[in-house]
């Protein structure tokens, strides 16, 4: 259920109608935004008269919610969520950065990609420091190591470092090194005890989509996060399974403007996984821009036939900067204000 706030009302009377809900037994968000303020109340609502609320002189309006997602849900906070990974770059509202690096951290060749991503335009450096394989017997990552040369890149170039954590043992280890985005992977969209413990953790979270999940599986799995206390979710459309094999996933291009009309999260696009192939993921990477996407996640390779994993996918530093002059001016076009006639 959410209220909607008179604009006369002062802080003191917000503040005690808060706590008149909490005293009830119910959780409570408050979403203050330019042109109006919410409060959503969280709980068994059917035991709220919405009659009673209304009756209230500072509330304007209640409206019930029936999707169970709530602090995910643009209902309850319209305005977009601005996610800060810190060294100065923000995702969302408007924001748009690109996430950009190998799949796996291999050694000393990753200042090398780093270097050449950030003259390319990348603001977010990614890499795989443990490296969650179909196989047992192929590469699972350098491991700590990893995290330490991942780190070490991060602070030369001053990019924000986004890494995958795959078991919540590990995730105090990652926040104690300084990674600035924690990211869960598809094959753990849906390990609840991991997305409540980066929850706690209080790092942004990059969420993607699992191979079968549903866009409202996915939101509920961002819930998962949120509820531990955690806002910064950004989450990540990167492909789903279907009967198609003419691409390692089919990118669901729908879901970006889907999950902008349902929530207020940030919308990253990942064409690397989507397509799998080198030669589909500029192509898709400008549709996800022009569907209007928060950020993309790319996966660059100096030398993608010698990758230790995904090399079939990376692009090359030289494709990846023709591939950000393109995405310029997609993103020009996409959000040049028009007149009308």
């Amino acid at each position: 259920m959410i209220t909607v706030i008179k604009e006369t009302a002062t802080p003191e009377q917000l503040d005690q109608f808060v706590s008149w809900i909490e005293g009830r037994g119910f959780k409570t968000n408050v979403s203050q935004g330019d042109n109006e303020t919410i409060v959503g109340i969280i709980g068994d609502t059917t035991r709220i008269d919405p009659f009673l609320l209304e009756s209230m002189d500072i509330v304007e309006r209640v409206q019930r919610v029936t999707e169970p997602y709530k602090l995910a849900n643009r209902k309850f906070h319209p305005e977009d969520t601005v996610v800060d990974c810190g060294h100065g770059v923000l995702v969302g509202g408007g924001n748009f950065q690109v996430i950009a690096g190998p799949c796996s951290v291999e050694g000393d060749n990753l200042i090398k990609i780093a270097r050449a991503v950030k003259a390319a335009g990348a603001t977010m450096l990614r890499g795989g420091a443990f490296k969650p394989r179909t196989s047992p017997y192929t590469s699972q990552g350098m491991g700590e190591r990893g995290l330490d040369l991942l780190m070490e890149a991060g602070a030369e170039l001053d990019m924000p470092v986004v890494t995958e954590v795959m078991d919540p043992r590990d995730v105090a280890m990652f926040v104690e090194k300084g990674v600035d985005v924690l990211q869960i992977g598809a094959r753990n969209a849906q390990n609840f005890p991991l997305l409540r413990e980066v929850g706690r953790a209080g790092r942004p979270v990059l969420l993607k989509r699992g191979m079968s999940e549903t866009i409202d599986e996915l939101l509920m799995s961002a819930e998962y996060v949120m509820s531990e206390g955690n806002a910064d979710v950004m989450l990540c459309e990167r492909g789903i399974r279907t009967f198609e094999t003419r691409t390692r996933n089919t990118f669901d291009v729908n879901a970006v403007p889907v999950l902008h009309h349902l929530t207020h999260l940030p919308v990253i696009a990942d064409p690397s996984h989507s397509t799998g192939y080198t030669r589909y993921v500029r192509p898709a990477a400008y549709a996800a821009t022009a569907a209007g996407a928060d950020g993309l996640e790319v996966e660059v390779h100096d030398c993608p036939q010698a990758a230790w994993s995904d090399g079939a996918q990376a692009l090359t530093p030289r494709q990846f900067e023709d591939a950000m002059r393109r995405i310029a001016l997609i993103r020009e076009a996409v959000c040049a204000p028009i007149e009308e006639a």
